[in-house]
């Protein structure tokens, strides 16, 4: 059963732009191909998904470009849509070319969002993909990320995004960065799910007025191999997920995400398979975790991060923590 868009609660970022809730995640086309992914935004958008988070390294823009084309074809104005890109590593330097090529692929005249995707630049290594180490890595530089923030700031005054914002960054790095930004980070991306709740560094960007945007909102099921470790739990199989679940008559995936949205954050789940995303969609307009439940969830953190990151290590790193700092 599709959902009325403006049953979905929204958020409202630093500058008044309001942001839908939940979007869909649109990393996945290394496993199902960008093909499949654009058929999911179309589908997503027909169940009334209207926010959709994108970047370049996933490789797929050149396909979503169209699906989006379709939706707006179909009367979704592109006023009521949400569309979150992406600048890469290798593009530190080159920010509104980056910014340019997507808007180019994905059809758009300009963006919602546009986020730094993580702190690390592979200067060295142009076309470095997510699941490549760069042996020319370095390590995040506050003045060289200022730099790439400059240009950022930048693209709002030129007209060609509407927001900025940084993805994987810290408490730490985002202290550098705050003091010195002429347009501040309206919102910072990062994991975060039941067993990676990230409380102080949430309630780090809530004080600062930084929306928080989750990502691996269910744990990441089918992330690849490289990010896969014997320590990682797995959020839908525990036991207080699982009963709230039950008593809800949802998957358990469901309640990891309602439990983002209650928690203030912004989940961008990801699924390609229409029953999943429309399920999601319609308990968030429509379902409520109690406060006992919350409660619940607030005592099942366990600190695991499933996305480490090693691929961006520098050749002298010790471990993949050092990137955290």
């Amino acid at each position: 059963m599709s959902v009325d868009p403006t049953r979905v609660p929204t958020v409202t970022l630093g500058n008044g732009q309001r942001m839908p809730c939940v979007g869909l995640g649109t990393f996945g086309s290394d496993q199902y191909g960008p093909d499949v992914v654009a058929e999911a935004v179309i589908g997503a958008a027909e169940v009334g998904y209207r926010h959709f988070d994108c970047a370049a390294v996933y490789q797929n823009e050149f396909a979503i470009g169209p699906a989006l084309a379709q939706v707006r074809t179909a009367g979704v104005p592109r006023a009521d849509l949400w569309i979150t890109s992406k600048v890469w590593n290798d593009r530190h330097d080159d920010v509104a070319s980056a910014c340019e090529q997507s808007l180019r692929e994905l059809g758009l005249d300009y963006l919602d969002l546009y986020l730094v995707h993580w702190p690390f630049p592979h200067h060295h290594a142009p076309g470095v993909d997510v699941g490549s180490r760069d042996p020319h890595a370095r390590p995040y530089n506050p003045d060289a990320f200022l730099r790439t923030w400059r240009q950022m700031e930048a693209l709002v005054h030129r007209g060609l995004v509407r927001a900025i914002g940084t993805s994987n960054m810290t408490e730490a790095k985002l202290r550098n960065l705050l003091p010195e930004a002429r347009l501040r980070p309206l919102v910072n991306e990062l994991e975060l799910h039941p067993h990676f709740q990230q409380a102080r560094l949430v309630n780090y960007l809530v004080g600062e007025g930084i929306q928080p945007v989750g990502y691996c909102p269910i744990g990441s099921p089918r992330r690849p191999e490289r990010d896969r470790t014997p320590d990682d739990t797995v959020d839908t199989e525990d036991p207080v997920v699982v009963a709230i679940a039950d008593r809800l008559g949802v998957h358990p995936a469901v309640v990891c995400v309602l439990w983002q949205v209650q928690s203030g954050a912004v989940p961008i789940p990801f699924s390609v398979k229409r029953a999943q995303y429309e399920a999601t969609l319609n308990a968030v307009a429509s379902l409520q975790l109690t406060p006992q439940d919350l409660a619940a969830l607030a005592g099942i953190e366990r600190g695991t991060r499933l996305i480490k990151g090693q691929v961006f290590l520098w050749e002298w790193a010790e471990d993949w923590r050092d990137l955290w700092n």
